[in-house]
């Protein structure tokens, strides 16, 4: 018996199931765009098989071991390490346990319908993970990975992803990337600029990677010139290694357009170490203008991700360090706080900006009225809590009375979890086709509309929103 049901996520009513059946199946087969997540590019670089069962599924996922969390198991004992180096869980099977006893933690959740269609079409496993199939589970996963076909790049090639982006910092030497360049394996895997290390005067060590940034440009970046041509030093090196798009993981969406001798001084502010929480802020700000310009200079399409109350747990983030699960969303104001970077550069209709959020309350209040109005915006699909079927019905259903189909993106999985990623997208695929039969069935779309718009969500949207 499958794990998964062949009509999941498609609508009850027979005619409209059937509709969004014929839908999904015209995209199921399309090849995977997935142009933002967190997956490790010495994988593909080293093509090394995946160490064990508990590596690949639990210990990176922060989807997996948060929730384990929220029910009292402790990171220590799901193997995640901790930031001094200290004891933690090492054996791979004890982890796996744990795991399977906690396994009906997920039910109801977008992770459980990952982790199934991971196992069962991965895999080839159809028995539910329990305490009693733990064993066998595991053993049946490790003699998989032991097989070739089980490598990151065959892995890659099995899942039809045409494109996959990292993620790196602005200090990241990218040689993963180079080595997966000049290995001679025509995986597209590419990087993505985060530059939030040296732009967030509040991230550890702020000071020193701005220092770090000038020594790896040969910039003077204790000036404000000199550390803004560090930035395009950088980008232009990234975009040597493929990359397409740079990435901001800001608490807020506040932008700033100071003039230079006010940017100056501020720089200088923070970079003394001597700033308000307030500086601070406006200072990211600052920099979410300047990086918008830089993107209208060299055509990178820029992405916010903002609203994330980030490292929520002051215990778990000094002792395991960041993603670890406590990313949780806060209110988030778009319509003012994006004012002044769309003053100045919001009406360019050759640059791109993707906006996240993670406050749906902002949808069709100002995220849609602003995408469907300004050339420059975008609107990224939903993220982190909110991908899943009910958070992209609701997308959908908040968004395109306002600002269509063609003011989004597709869909992006944003994971650090590889055989997730075919999962994701199916999720993805399947809500988008039962909200285009609902539009067919109430008379607000054609037919043969629906099949082009299900072709775009799926693939066409963000091929074209990243520039791949």
């Amino acid at each position: 018996m499958p794990l998964t049901d062949p009509d999941r996520l498609f609508p009850a009513e027979p005619g409209q199931r059937a509709l969004a059946r014929a839908l999904y199946e015209s995209v199921a087969g399309l090849p995977i765009i997935s142009p933002h997540g967190h997956c490790d590019p010495s994988w593909f670089a080293q093509n090394a098989r995946f160490p064990n069962p508990a590596e690949l599924f639990v210990v990176p996922d922060h989807y997996v071991f948060r929730m384990l969390v929220s029910q009292g198991v402790s990171l220590s004992d799901l193997g995640v390490p901790r930031v001094d180096g200290g004891a933690v869980e090492s054996d791979p099977r004890k982890i796996w346990a744990r795991f399977a006893a906690n396994y009906h933690l997920f039910r109801g959740t977008p992770s459980a319908m990952w982790l199934d269609h991971s196992f069962e079409h991965v895999f080839g496993i159809d028995e539910i993970l329990r305490p009693e199939t733990a064993a066998a589970t595991y053993d049946h996963i490790e003699a998989c990975l032991a097989q070739e076909a089980f490598r990151p790049r065959a892995l890659f090639e099995r899942f039809n992803i045409e494109a996959l982006a990292t993620t790196e910092g602005a200090l990241d030497d990218l040689a993963h990337h180079k080595a997966i360049r000049e290995s001679g394996w025509q995986g597209r895997v590419i990087t993505t600029y985060r530059p939030d290390a040296v732009v967030d005067p509040e991230f550890e060590g702020f000071t020193a990677n701005v220092e770090a940034l000038g020594a790896l440009t040969g910039e003077d970046t204790a000036s404000w010139q000199g550390y803004l041509a560090a930035h395009r030093a950088r980008r232009a090196f990234f975009r040597a290694h493929g990359a397409t798009a740079t990435d901001h993981g800001h608490p807020s969406a506040r932008t700033e357009d100071l003039g230079d001798a006010a940017a100056a001084a501020l720089f200088a502010k923070v970079l003394s170490g001597a700033f308000t929480a307030e500086e601070a802020d406006a200072f990211r700000g600052q920099m979410l203008t300047e990086m918008a310009r830089m993107s209208l200079e060299d055509g990178m399409v820029m992405q916010i991700h903002a609203g994330s109350r980030r490292n929520h747990s002051v215990r778990v983030f000094a002792e395991f360090g960041r993603d670890k699960g406590f990313d949780i969303p806060g209110r988030t104001d778009f319509v003012g706080a994006l004012k002044p970077m769309l003053d100045a550069v919001g009406m360019e209709p050759v640059l791109t900006i993707l906006l996240f959020t993670l406050d749906e309350t902002t949808y069709g209040r100002e995220l849609a009225p602003l995408a469907g109005a300004y050339p420059s915006l975008r609107l990224g699909p939903p993220w982190w809590f909110f991908d899943s079927f009910e958070g992209i019905r609701r997308f959908r259903e908040a968004t395109t009375e306002t600002c269509g189909f063609y003011n989004t993106a597709g869909f992006n999985d944003d994971t650090r979890a590889f055989c997730s990623i075919p999962a994701r997208h199916d999720v993805s695929r399947r809500s988008d086709c039962a909200y285009l039969s609902s539009l067919v069935a109430t008379g607000r779309l054609r037919e043969a509309e629906a099949f082009e718009v299900a072709q775009d969500l799926a693939y066409g949207l963000a091929k074209a929103a990243y520039r791949l």
